[in-house]
């Protein structure tokens, strides 16, 4: 118990210590927050960071450049291959490797599902966590069938270390091309749907707007990026801003809110969703031809048949396998637009086969630091709704 003096009758009042996290389903298990009640009413919060600690940047310094790519799985996991895929880019940054118009729209094809991905884990979520658990179930299906495509792709689902510096390990195959234009045809309806159960839905619209809210002013003090400051009103997108992997070849709107709350950012991924649909459908109809990778040798391991058979294609094998590539000096930023904001990598090269010093921007982390400012004043379950609408992944809070 503290307590605390009210202004208005100039009386004190004991004031309550609650612990939201980090055992609360909302809270993932991984973050607590203090918050001082009066009686339902949040007057002080403060947020503890820490539980998911795991040192992915000292690790990264003691790997080699193409062993640094299943880390980057673990920031965002919901939309990892924008990770992975970031991460690429940055690397080819360095060397300055030009990339093929084939992998740059091949990347750009998968980055777009993993924003849809993302998106909709985010939303359907929020409805859950306002009481509505039906587009829980309308959504879960099509993320399903987002990681089929991943599948097809990589072989993985969840953590799929997908891609490599300078390109993809193998070519989209048909298999592939035909699930993800199924799932354009199909996507649009299931969403649609989605929209109808929440858009003008009076009970969710009541706990979300003007819930969570935030200025445009505030949120650029704090760096929001991604739909979080869109939200605001800001139309900040590293894809028009500083385009990668030939964004600037696709049509495509940046959907902005104008209230900061919980119910624009939801407003503002559902029409992200749209527009990703878009991206994905002109880089399928326009996909180039051409090699999905670069002529890099030092980072796409050789076929088989010529590590068999050629002495320069084993000797390559070799250094991959064994981390010995080594890199020129160098320091690059390069950022992505991540599903969550701006997904940026600061990487300094001395010159050998590890990074000297890597530093990943996790927007998550970004909007944690924010949150006791935004919930103050707010109810408990404000609170809940407040974090979900801002979708904080564990995974970017601790590198």
């Amino acid at each position: 118990m503290s307590h605390i003096k009210l202004d208005k009758d100039s009386i004190e009042r004991e004031t309550t210590t609650l612990n939201l996290g980090p055992t609360h389903p909302a809270t993932h298990g991984v973050f607590q927050n203090i918050l001082e009640l009066d009686g339902e009413r949040i007057v002080g919060a403060d947020t503890t960071i820490g539980y998911i600690h795991r040192a992915f940047e000292k690790i990264a310094e003691h790997r080699a450049y193409y062993q640094i790519t299943p880390l980057t799985d673990r920031l965002n996991y919901c939309s990892s291959p924008i990770n992975n895929m970031g991460w690429h880019t940055t690397v080819e940054k360095l060397f300055g490797i030009q990339t093929s118009k084939r992998v740059d729209y091949l990347r750009v094809i998968i980055m777009e599902l993993a924003r849809i991905s993302d998106h909709l884990i985010c939303n359907s979520i929020l409805g859950v966590d306002t009481g509505a658990y039906s587009g829980f179930l309308y959504l879960m299906q099509e993320r399903e069938n987002i990681y089929e495509i991943y599948e097809e792709i990589c072989g993985a689902r969840l953590t799929t270390n997908m891609g490599r510096v300078g390109g993809f390990e193998r070519d989209i195959n048909p298999i592939a091309i035909r699930k993800i234009r199924e799932f354009l045809k199909r996507y649009p309806k299931t969403l649609s749907e989605f929209e109808k159960l929440f858009n003008r839905n009076r009970i969710f619209m009541d706990r979300t707007i003007d819930v969570g809210k935030i200025s445009a002013e505030s949120a650029l003090n704090y760096g929001f990026t991604g739909p979080n400051l869109r939200a605001c009103g800001v139309d900040y997108d590293v894809r028009v801003m500083e385009p990668y992997s030939s964004y600037q070849d696709f049509d495509f709107s940046i959907p902005v809110g104008s209230n900061g709350d919980a119910y624009d950012r939801f407003m503002v991924r559902n029409r992200e969703m749209w527009e990703s649909l878009k991206i994905i459908g002109q880089a399928l109809e326009n996909l180039p031809e051409g090699s999905y990778q670069a002529d890099v040798p030092e980072f796409v391991l050789p076929p088989k048949e010529e590590v068999y058979n050629d002495m320069e294609a084993l000797i390559y094998h070799f250094k991959i396998i064994m981390g010995e590539v080594d890199v020129p000096k160098g320091e690059v930023y390069h950022s992505v637009e991540g599903a969550n904001g701006e997904l940026g990598f600061y990487l300094v090269s001395d010159g050998g086969r590890t990074p000297f010093r890597l530093h990943f921007r996790r927007p998550c982390f970004i909007y944690y630091q924010a949150y006791p400012e935004i919930i103050k004043g707010s109810l408990i379950s404000d609170a809940i709704v407040t974090l979900s609408g801002l979708n904080v992944i564990a995974g970017e809070l601790d590198a």
